[in-house]
């Protein structure tokens, strides 16, 4: 038996077909414009904004991501006593790896400056300069101070900052003969009260200063001695950077754990599931007045 199709059925079926098309290539053409607004909003930060929110913000790498759970920047800055409102100097930073986590934090009721190197054409700081123009709505209000130390070295201006902060850069400093004369500046631009905040490759007991040189650690004893002799107190020590894998024995010193595996693929597996470097993590005030 034949059966005949309702002509009125088949219609409807394509009127059906036509509008579910024409709703898909609508759908389509938005799609777009909803995944940017979408983005955009993952990069607007106000006075409501987390550092927790801001490590999972799409203006981050997966790169710099990955390396959160080596450098625990919310504990950090959290153990530092870090606020929204507060006037922060950056110093030395790098890559700006810190600088993207506490950039968007302050942005709205604080204040974030950076350093970098006066008329320098090195790669890394033409690099960080770069970084900063190209992402106003993250960096926009970074204010950058250009230092040429150990002569050039005013952060701010005399008992203005409420903190200053540092990662890994001390053995630089050392290496570089100006350790106490960035510690000078540092006590200089922060109120009193201010909090100096001091993460760093940590050594063995004992170590000497031309082995600390040698390899990039240092040693915490030291570390503390110099900052109180700048007038600074030790207020707090944390272990939230500690790493108890790295036995700091390596031929290319700290250097020679990730990031830099500068052993290329030599025991790379190795170095890889030691991690980052085991780092003290210190907090300093300037004192007030009595």
């Amino acid at each position: 038996m034949k059966f005949l199709q309702n002509p009125t059925s088949a219609k409807r079926r394509y009127g059906l077909l036509k509008a579910l098309t024409l709703g898909f290539f609508l759908l389509a053409s938005v799609m777009p414009t909803v995944l940017a607004n979408e983005s955009e909003k993952s990069t607007t930060f106000n006075s409501t904004t987390t550092l927790q929110t801001i490590l999972t913000s799409s203006h981050r790498s997966a790169a710099n991501s990955d390396r959160d759970k080596y450098r625990h920047p919310v504990q950090t800055l959290e153990f530092f006593g870090l606020r929204s409102n507060m006037t922060v100097v950056e110093l030395w930073p790098g890559s700006g790896w810190y600088t993207e986590i506490i950039a968007p934090f302050l942005a709205s009721k604080g204040q974030l400056i950076v350093t970098n190197f006066a008329s320098s054409t090195s790669k890394p700081a033409l690099a960080f300069q770069q970084k900063l123009a190209d992402d106003p709505k993250i960096f926009g209000k970074v204010k950058v101070v250009e230092i040429n130390p150990p002569n050039e070295l005013t952060l701010a201006p005399e008992n203005s900052v409420d903190m200053v902060v540092t990662f890994r850069n001390i053995h630089n400093w050392v290496k570089a003969g100006y350790a106490d004369q960035v510690y000078a500046a540092a006590y200089k631009a922060l109120k009193p009260g201010g909090i100096m905040g001091v993460e760093e490759h940590r050594a063995k007991p004992g170590i000497s200063l031309q082995e600390s040189i040698k390899t990039g650690y240092m040693s915490e004893d030291g570390v503390i001695a110099a900052v109180e002799k700048a007038g600074f107190k030790l207020v707090g020590k944390s272990e939230i950077n500690a790493n108890s894998k790295d036995t700091k024995d390596y031929p290319g010193g700290v250097w020679t754990l990730p990031p830099v595996l500068s052993q290329g693929q030599k025991d790379r597996q190795r170095f890889l599931t030691i991690g980052e470097s085991d780092r003290m993590t210190l907090k300093f005030v300037k004192p007030k007045a009595p």
